[in-house]
């Protein structure tokens, strides 16, 4: 197994990076900061730790920065061989069509398995209702625990970060699910020295968080470094969107808009993608990836916090989604 080797260079190369203008993805790769390069090797060692402790081993992959950065990872981890996880998504059947389009361009790669579980069969099988609001990441739970049972996955990895919300902050890396998926903050294990136990019991399982210690800018610096192809939405362009409660929403299927949401044409981006109807753009003018890499820099709010409307049903319906089983 062959090791990914870095050059570290001074911090101030992370503004300097060349971007494509037309796709705002960058053009080719550059030497990792030292803080970059610790980063990479920390979730390195993680990803190569489930590889050897478990036996069938999944990773979340939506499609988003975060899992692509996580994916990229594992590629450069197991190099030359290939990437030994499974990719699993659970697909509200509301994700946004550029998006699930770039999913599909990556699981087009013959050594790449991808797994999809459809909200949408649960529905039509009558084991879970639609929500009044049309949004669907609230019903992703039953979806993600049964497919992770039926499937035999005994570890989960995921793209969640501790700077995401304040929930996420209190994972370990290697956190610990219960027969049915719930999350107990109390039976979090210690993490010394970076030691990581996935021992569980039968019927339980790991769910794993290889980038757990970095935060929005570090994924935006390392894509930059790294030559990392992200989904165009990520970068600002034009489209359709309305306003409810202070955040842009995409029309579509799921509902939007309601009466008196008056539809209008604006220059935005996502920070963070998931169902259509929870997520919300930013307006922006960050069109390379340089220019977004500026933007967070100088931004005051999560990602989450500021574009995610189901993290704002009540101070604690992060934590309480995770008890149920979700990510």
């Amino acid at each position: 197994m062959t090791t990914s080797q870095t050059t570290r260079t001074p911090q101030s190369t992370q503004s300097t990076q060349s971007t494509s203008k037309a796709q705002g993805t960058p053009t080719g790769q550059f030497a990792l900061t030292p803080h970059l390069a610790e980063l990479e090797a920390e979730s390195i060692e993680i990803l190569r730790e489930v590889a050897g402790q478990f036996d069938r081993p999944a990773l979340l992959f939506s499609g988003g920065k975060d899992s692509v950065v996580v994916l990229e990872l594992a590629k450069r981890a197991f190099q030359p061989a290939g990437v030994p996880f499974e990719l699993l998504h659970v697909d509200t059947g509301h994700n946004f069509p550029e998006v699930i389009a770039f999913r599909d361009e990556i699981a087009a790669d013959p050594r790449i398995s991808l797994h999809v579980a459809h909200v949408q069969d649960w529905i039509d099988r009558g084991e879970l209702t639609e929500r009044p609001d049309g949004t669907r990441n609230p019903l992703q739970t039953v979806p993600l625990v049964e497919t992770i049972e039926e499937r035999g996955y005994d570890a989960v990895l995921g793209g969640a970060r501790r700077d995401e919300e304040k929930a996420r902050a209190k994972e370990r890396v290697f956190s610990v699910r219960d027969t049915f998926g719930g999350w107990n903050p109390r039976r979090q294990r210690p993490e010394l020295w970076g030691l990581y136990n996935g021992r569980h019991q039968p019927g339980e399982n790991i769910r794993v968080f290889p980038i757990s210690n970095w935060t929005e800018a570090d994924v935006w610096d390392y894509i930059a470094a790294r030559g990392v192809k992200v989904p165009d939405i990520y970068y600002a362009h034009t489209r359709e969107v309305f306003d409810r409660g202070g955040m842009w929403l995409t029309p579509g299927e799921w509902g939007g808009p309601r009466k008196g949401e008056q539809l209008q044409v604006k220059t935005v981006r996502y920070r963070t993608v998931g169902d259509m109807s929870c997520t919300g753009a930013v307006l922006s003018t960050a069109r390379t990836t340089a220019d977004v890499i500026e933007e967070i820099r100088l931004s005051t709010t999560t990602e989450r916090g500021a574009t995610r409307a189901d993290d704002k049903l009540s101070e604690s319906s992060m934590e309480d989604r995770k008890k149920e089983g979700y990510f």
